[in-house]
């Protein structure tokens, strides 16, 4: 099996689907700090830009949720 094959299939795993969560919650640190300075600055354009980012992390988020749902992970906390 090549390196590129394996590369694939670990993004296709639980592993690798709890790994892209966890890029994804970082993400969501960055546009909340980005939200909280648009608010202090009280720039509109800044907040808007924060909120389409913050709005695609959810929407991310979401999808890695349901793949991690579809790899039939036995995971107490996701029920």
């Amino acid at each position: 099996m090549s390196k590129l094959s394996k590369a694939k299939d670990f993004k296709k795993s639980k592993s690798g689907t709890y790994l892209s969560m966890a890029a994804t919650a970082f993400g969501a640190v960055g546009a909340a700090k980005q939200i909280k300075k648009a608010r202090a600055e009280n720039d509109t354009l800044r907040l808007v830009d924060a909120v389409v980012t913050a709005a695609g992390i959810v929407t991310g988020f979401a999808i890695l949720y349901r793949e991690l749902k579809r790899l039939g992970d036995d995971d107490v906390l996701l029920g």
